[in-house]
């Protein structure tokens, strides 16, 4: 049966136009803004995607200088005309890239955007992605010796210690540019069903099980039954899978932050590539984590998920409706 849309809707706190600045998305909170940088410098990090463009336009905007740093083979081609000081740098150059925030007077750098991690691993790697003696050092214990793991935490943390040692502190991005974190509510499309609200709350559970072991954030349902999990293929690669997989359409996508999430990095990030994901492989319900996801160009967010019939939905984890016991409703 099909749960009354006012009793579905009421899960989800809505959202108030007349609060927003008239010039924000309704995916964005209201009301949030960053402190004015007052001429400092912030270095960016900056990988796949259009994140890091946002990231750098907030620090413009609040009255900052950029130092981006783009890294070869993932960074977007039009961050140039936003830098004060621009270079590129290999994924595994850390060295030369320590050396260009300090050349450049910066203390504090963000890291924004998509690494391709799949990268490290195929032929040739070490060979392509132009290690220096700094970038061997670090990731020695993770590659080389093998004495360390290779999950996302583990990695990004070795490069985060290797900035702090040499006077660069890595910070959030947030922190510039929070205006990008989602609010709560209905943010695109219908009320929930029922049984989507059900297939959320299954889904979230093992989303934070998953991130517990920093194995991926993304996590693809139907029916209370997992179809697909995130690994090292990224979220938009499940969400494609998951529809290989169940070509019925129905599903329902949850991502989430991870349950000890460090914020300066690697943050549960929403694109149009996410949502163009969601429209090929027919899932209609995109679940998302308020005030710990990003979402990138959310009015293009906003028009792309109606115009499909998607619905966007971001929950505060007290907010979630509870998981159905399955055991019980065997015992029934």
């Amino acid at each position: 049966m099909r749960a009354r849309p006012n009793a579905v809707r009421a899960a989800l706190p809505p959202i108030d136009p007349a609060a927003m600045h008239h010039d924000q998305s309704p995916l964005l909170p209201s009301g949030v803004d960053a402190p004015m940088l007052q001429g400092e410098t912030i270095g960016i990090l900056a990988g796949w995607g259009r994140y890091p463009l946002m990231v750098a336009d907030a620090v413009r905007r609040h009255g900052g200088r950029t130092a981006i740093l783009a890294i070869r083979g993932h960074a977007d081609a039009d961050l140039a005309p936003l830098a004060d000081e621009f270079g590129t740098v290999g994924l595994a150059e850390l060295g030369g890239a320590v050396a260009f925030f300090r050349r450049h007077g910066v203390r504090r750098a963000t890291m924004a955007g998509k690494v391709h991690k799949v990268k490290l691993f195929a032929p040739g790697a070490w060979r392509d992605l132009f290690p220096d003696w700094t970038g061997l050092k670090t990731y020695w214990p993770h590659f080389i010796s093998k004495r360390l793991d290779n999950r996302d935490d583990s990695l990004l943390a070795a490069v985060a210690a290797t900035f702090d040692a040499a006077g660069v502190r890595i910070f959030p991005a947030t922190e510039v540019a929070p205006q990008l974190l989602a609010s709560p509510g209905v943010l695109a499309g219908r009320p929930l069903s029922g049984g989507e609200l059900a297939d959320v709350a299954f889904g979230w559970a093992l989303a934070k099980e998953l991130g517990g072991h920093d194995v991926g954030q993304t996590v693809v349902v139907r029916n209370r039954a997992p179809i697909a999990l995130e690994a090292i293929e990224g979220t938009d690669e499940c969400i494609r899978r998951a529809g290989r997989l169940c070509a019925t359409g129905g599903l329902v996508v949850v991502k989430v932050a991870k349950p000890r999430q460090d914020l300066r990095f690697d943050m549960p990030t929403i694109g149009i590539g996410t949502l163009r994901a969601l429209d090929e492989a027919g899932a209609r319900v995109l679940a998302i984590e308020a005030g710990r996801t990003i979402l990138v160009d959310g009015e293009e967010l906003s028009a792309f998920a109606e115009d499909r019939g998607i619905t966007i939905a971001s929950f505060a984890a007290a907010g979630l409706p509870a998981v159905p016991d399955s055991s019980a409703a065997r015992a029934a």
